[in-house]
């Protein structure tokens, strides 16, 4: 796709990956609807880019926020490419998060991102060409101690995604699945941010991400995997679970150390 003629609904947009995107987007041509719940965050970029950017203030969980996000699409003459990039994090085992969290990362990362989708899907089959990308994560593929339910939310996507995909594959409408791994974000905590230092795992910078997402729709890709040996232990992990067990086990105390350190309980 020409970025120049993409007519965007990115969510998440004022978060790391998100706010890279939109000043990505913006930058090559496109236009773009940025939907978050923190607007202030926007605020420069919308001054640089005053007729590319427009925000929108939105909570994805409630249904009269989505029902906002898919007004202001209309207005806007419709979009042909949605980038669903909201979503939030927490590292945790999961004896030491609370059912809030649990209940507010599923609304989210899922619930919310599933029925936009389904929402926008009419304005999406209207174009000559539309795309779904979905902003997954490598943990949607390997399920990573400390972060059972966020792993729980990715995998889902990920399953979305192709099925989404091949339901709509005598379409106009493709989807993009998108596996960052580490990334230096906000959503990520000092504990975690500490763990992958500990444990020397590559954290990219969002701006690299969001590069890596144009140049996938650009291509009209339907996956994107980032970063090396993580895409290895991807294909590793579906062929041979158990040398991931294996080597996860070994990380697992230290893993723990990290976790009882922010959530100061120790886990059981």
């Amino acid at each position: 796709m020409r970025l120049a003629d993409c007519r965007v609904l990115l969510t998440g947009a004022s978060g790391g990956i998100g706010q890279a995107l939109a000043e990505e987007l913006c930058a090559r041509g496109a236009q773009v609807l940025a939907v978050s719940r923190r607007q202030g965050a926007l605020a420069e970029l919308s001054r640089r880019y005053p007729q590319r950017l427009t925000r929108l203030d939105a909570d994805l969980r409630q249904p009269q926020g989505r029902q906002r996000v898919l007004d202001a699409a209309r207005q806007h003459g419709g979009i042909n490419v949605l980038v669903n990039a909201a979503g939030v994090n927490s590292f945790a085992m999961l004896e030491q998060i609370e059912d809030e969290q649990i209940d507010d990362m599923l609304a989210l990362n899922i619930n919310a991102t599933l029925k936009l989708t389904r929402a926008l899907l009419p304005l999406l089959r209207q174009q000559s060409h539309g795309l779904v990308v979905n902003v997954g994560s490598i943990y949607g593929s390997i399920g990573y101690p400390g972060y059972a339910v966020y792993c729980a939310s990715k995998f889902a996507l990920r399953g979305f995604s192709e099925a989404l995909r091949r339901e709509l594959a005598d379409t106009s409408v493709n989807v993009l699945y998108v596996a960052p791994r580490a990334t230096r974000t906000p959503m990520n905590s000092q504990a975690a941010m500490a763990l992958n230092a500990e444990l020397k795992v590559g954290v990219d910078e969002p701006e690299a991400v969001a590069r890596a997402v144009i140049t996938a729709i650009e291509k009209d890709l339907s996956e994107l995997y980032l970063g090396w040996p993580e895409k290895f232990f991807v294909r590793l992990n579906g062929m041979l679970p158990g040398i991931v067990d294996r080597a996860l086990q070994k990380q697992l105390p230290i893993i723990r150390r990290f976790s009882a350190a922010h959530h100061g309980k120790e886990h059981p």
